[in-house]
């Protein structure tokens, strides 16, 4: 259900009892109490402000790489994809992107400009408010590698310029100041040709395609890949390569992911992510760490 504003007050959109299998990749998950949709950074600093102390924050790109249980959300989601979109040139081989633009965007909106070094933001289903946040990677390529600086938010809506030097970059993790979240980044790229980095793109593109269950609901990776090794050749050792529960399955196409093939609930794929974790430490001694995020309630 949509609620409306006080005339003159927020200009962004704000549902309740929003289901959150509308808005997530595996296509699961139980109703947020609240949902907004921001019109833009200043009206998301003022619906932040507004919120009462006490209210939990959940942020929601284009919904991969999470995992909603079947009772929802006690909270607020903010949405950004299509809300914070901004995406510009601001110097040379600069690059501000909002939290809310897919990274697929991002590498085709660079190579544009004849830019090089985003190429591989085309291999994440995700936005660049994501993959800040945990710093995704693909094809050899890893989102803090290209940035300058970043734009945070807090709770009272102020908005800050962050160096890089300011955050602890880490495989698919990031330390920095606290209570702030990423609502844009700066991009520092380097001169490229706009034909080679296009044909890049295709090259990337259809390697996913090819390795990766593009065609079914999915998360991206489920697990992070362990010092030395990777999770999917572990799960795959450990004969578990097309395990289900219901209709949660382990893809024949890539281990790593799993696929929703009907009409999985959350409690069947996170039943199958233990299953999955505890056969892995068994099997190959392995105790495989959660790369997905997962919220809400059972």
């Amino acid at each position: 259900m949509i609620v409306a504003h006080k005339k003159g007050s927020l200009r962004g959109q704000l549902r309740v009892d929003e289901p959150m299998s509308r808005h997530t990749s595996w296509r699961v998950g139980g109703c947020a109490d609240y949902f907004y949709v921001p019109a833009d950074i200043a009206d998301l600093a003022m619906y932040l402000n507004s919120l009462p102390t006490e209210r939990p924050v959940y942020w929601l790109g284009l919904g991969s790489n999470m995992l909603v249980r079947d009772g929802g959300i006690r909270g607020c989601v903010i949405a950004t994809s299509g809300a914070l979109n901004r995406l510009q040139m601001v110097g040379e081989h600069r690059v501000r992107v909002e939290a809310g633009v897919a990274g697929a965007k991002v590498a085709r909106f660079t190579v544009g400009h004849g830019l090089t070094g985003a190429q591989f933001l085309a291999g994440i289903p995700g936005t660049m408010g994501g993959a800040l946040a945990m710093n995704a990677g693909a094809f050899g390529g890893e989102t803090w590698d290209i940035v300058d600086k970043v734009e945070t938010i807090d709770r009272q809506g102020r908005v800050r310029n962050r160096m890089r030097s300011e955050f602890k970059i880490g495989y698919r993790h990031i330390t920095g100041p606290a209570d702030e979240w990423f609502v844009a980044a700066h991009l520092r790229l380097t001169q490229g040709d706009v034909t080679e980095g296009k044909a890049n793109i295709r090259i990337l593109l259809a390697k996913r395609n090819q390795t990766q269950p593009t065609q079914i609901a999915n998360a991206g990776s489920v697990f992070k890949n362990p010092p030395g090794d990777y999770a999917a050749r572990l799960i795959e050792a450990s004969g578990m390569k097309g395990l289900c529960v219901g209709t949660a399955c382990v893809s024949q196409v890539h281990a790593n992911f799993i696929v929703n093939t009907g009409s999985a609930t959350a409690a069947d794929i996170e039943d199958l992510m233990q299953r999955v974790r505890k056969g892995v430490e068994q099997q190959q001694g392995v105790a495989l760490e959660t790369e997905v995020r997962i919220v809400g309630e059972a």
